[in-house]
């Protein structure tokens, strides 16, 4: 199968930065006669003396061309941006989510990181949706400052938290 290649010079203020596309479709995705077929590409971003500034791939079953090879790379980009910064925010911002969930025998720690995932689900809910609940975030802008203020009001006065939210 042939991969084809081609290459646009992007002016970025100071320099060009060039970026090198490969892509060719229906390869498989494993070794093997029942493998999944998929359309593969992949960008390498490089500066006029060679330096490598970003290189990455991607698989889809999008029918991938020199036409649109482009935006499957740039939604293929976002996508990880927005996984990232995600996970980022579930790790780092009061959900806890790297701690070990690795208790009990069967599905307790697939039900633990369900329920962090939900409670994030939830409270972007509430900042699009409640108006009380953003003006808490406005006043504490910090989500883990925001969970340890919450945890010790609903220590400290158990049903309190309910009928003010």
């Amino acid at each position: 199968m042939p991969l084809d290649t081609f290459s646009i010079k992007h002016w970025k203020g100071k320099v060009y930065e060039i970026h090198n596309y490969r892509y060719v479709n229906q390869i498989p995705l494993i070794d093997g006669e029942d493998a999944l077929l998929v359309n593969w590409c992949e960008l390498t971003i490089t500066r006029d003396d060679g330096t490598l500034i970003y290189k990455n791939n991607f698989a889809t079953n999008h029918q991938i061309t020199e036409i649109n090879v482009e935006a499957i790379v740039s939604a293929g980009r976002t996508r990880w941006k927005v996984k990232n910064e995600d996970n980022n925010t579930l790790k780092t911002k009061g959900y806890n989510l790297e701690h070990n969930f690795g208790h009990g025998e069967n599905h307790l720690s697939s039900l633990l990181a369900l329920f962090n995932t939900l409670a994030f689900l939830f409270h972007t809910l509430l900042e699009l949706t409640s108006v009380k609940y953003q003006f808490i975030r406005q006043n504490l802008p910090k989500c883990k400052t925001f969970f340890d203020d919450l945890r010790a009001i609903s220590t400290l006065i158990p049903g309190t938290i309910y009928s003010t939210l």
